[in-house]
């Protein structure tokens, strides 16, 4: 089921059970996970899109693997905070995730959630060839970083 609401969302997942946080690109999509107490995002792994079939191949496997509840998919919204198209195509592959994954999804503005992992990166003096080897995965913490974030001010708030 598809979220809008980030609390609904809260609400439908399973107890003690890790979050996969996504940052779906046209070539990759990034993925990371969160502890089961829903208080650390870690970067994961990058997934090499190729057809949608293999993707969520890739994707069904990592969430079995890691008994997974929930997904955070990081929504590109423009800087203005409007949908373009790139927010379709996320929302599309949602969509096609719903059904066969069987898992709550919620969106995540992900604005910035690149230049912030870029930074990271530089920071800790990663080559470039390396960070272009995780650049996707670290995005795709950040992404779930901020809704683990959220979750803890709903839940103490």
């Amino acid at each position: 089921m598809i979220f809008d609401d980030f609390a609904d969302f809260n609400a439908a997942t399973a107890p003690m059970a890790p979050w996969l946080g996504l940052d779906f690109g046209t070539k990759t999509i990034g993925v990371a996970l969160s502890d089961r107490l829903l208080q650390t995002a870690t970067p994961l792994e990058t997934v090499k899109r190729k057809k949608f079939t293999a993707d969520l191949a890739a994707l069904q496997a990592i969430a079995a693997d890691r008994d997974v509840g929930g997904i955070v998919l990081g929504l590109p919204l423009n800087m203005d905070g409007t949908e373009g198209p790139r927010c379709q195509s996320t929302r599309a592959f949602a969509r096609n995730l719903d059904a066969p994954l069987g898992l709550p999804i919620a969106f995540w503005d992900e604005r910035l959630s690149t230049v912030a992992a870029e930074r990271a990166l530089l920071e800790a003096d990663t080559s470039r060839k390396r960070r272009a080897q995780v650049i996707d995965h670290v995005a795709a913490a950040y992404i779930l970083q901020g809704a683990l974030d959220r979750r803890r001010h709903l839940v103490e708030g």
